[in-house]
């Protein structure tokens, strides 16, 4: 990181934990059969809430209390808020920016090759107000942790929309990212200690990214001061089992402007000392598969860190499970961050 990104994380220790973003929303809030069956929304789903509408406001905000409570006892350094107001990590910030059709659903395809809906893009892009603030408002007043929050990036928002006004997928990725921008000052002026943009189809549509993907990230963390991360993934464990092949679009992330660079690397068996072709940028790497049922031991964890450690300084590492909790059982995920805190601090304790 750059001095000036460095405020909000100076007492970190080395090698801090954190979380990709989502946590297990309970059985009582949402539906999880449908959640999991119906694939990752891309628009709304508000028929997946198990809430009355008139409740759901003050559920969510005791499922998130839940959530951070949680990421606290597991001693997790870096926490968000779960994301457990949202129904996905994409539609709730994607279908409230002006310029989206709030009436007709438009049409893409989803990372597996199907048909899903997606947000139909029929007129100029705007984000009217703020969209994240409240949760992270939220976040801040309830934890004694460093806060993160995340917003989908300006690529993955433009390849998961049916574009009707652009004609052109870098002008309406363009047009994302000032949106985004707009959204990354507002948190950062809220007190949020790191931002995050999601970007999994960094990795998915490699080509289209080779041509516009860092010009619109780029833009989206332009003048943004406070610590800044990018994440790239094969997607969810629940959905993808097949993570070969790395990452296609890897060595140009060295380029984007971000303090951070976060990917998978436990599911997918990739060599943690790749990560030295990220260079100058600091990683969050991860070191837990959310698509294995067994708990990590600390040792193994460790392990996964040393080596990553033989290519990269301890001040630029950070650790976190490969990708969002939002699918697994609360009691794994329990699991799973308290073996990730303490294999980090058997590393740490290597380097004292």
């Amino acid at each position: 990181m750059t001095p000036s990104h460095l405020a909000s994380t100076s007492s970190l220790p080395l090698i801090p934990t954190t979380v990709m973003g989502s946590y297990p929303q309970p059985g009582w809030l949402i539906d999880h059969e449908r959640l999991r069956g119906d694939g990752v929304p891309r628009v709304r789903a508000a028929d997946l809430w198990s809430v009355a509408p008139e409740h759901l406001d003050e559920a969510i905000e005791a499922a998130t209390l839940i959530a951070i409570n949680d990421m606290e006892a597991a001693g997790v350094d870096v926490i968000t808020d779960g994301e457990v107001a949202r129904e996905s990590y994409f539609n709730h910030f994607a279908n409230v920016l002006g310029g989206v059709d709030q009436e007709v659903r438009g049409e893409g395809l989803n990372r597996r090759g199907g048909v899903a809906e997606v947000p139909l893009v029929s007129g100029p892009i705007e984000r009217n107000s703020p969209i994240e603030l409240d949760t992270a408002r939220f976040l801040i007043a309830n934890t004694r942790c460093h806060s993160k929050v995340t917003v989908p990036g300006p690529f993955t928002l433009s390849q998961l929309a049916d574009d009707k006004h652009y004609g052109n997928q870098r002008d309406l990725a363009m047009a994302y990212a000032e949106a985004v921008n707009a959204e990354l000052h507002d948190l950062a002026a809220a007190g949020v200690d790191v931002l995050q943009l999601d970007e999994p189809y960094l990795q998915a549509n490699a080509e289209a990214a080779s041509e516009f993907a860092v010009e619109a990230i780029s833009r989206a963390v332009q003048g943004i001061s406070t610590a800044t991360t990018l994440h790239t993934c094969y997607g969810y464990a629940a959905y993808v089992t097949e993570k070969a092949g790395g990452y296609p679009f890897f060595d140009a992330l060295a380029d984007i402007p971000v303090d951070m660079i976060a990917i998978e690397t436990a599911q997918p068996d990739l060599d943690p000392r790749m990560i030295e072709r990220l260079a100058p940028r600091g990683v969050v790497l991860g070191v837990i598969d959310l698509g294995r049922e067994s708990i990590e031991s600390p040792e193994e964890v460790a392990g996964r860190i040393r080596r990553a450690l033989e290519v990269i300084e301890p001040e630029k590492l950070w650790v976190s499970p490969d990708c969002g909790m939002k699918y697994l059982p609360r009691e794994r995920a329990r699991a799973k961050l308290t073996a990730m805190v303490e294999g980090a601090a058997l590393a740490r304790s290597e380097l004292v």
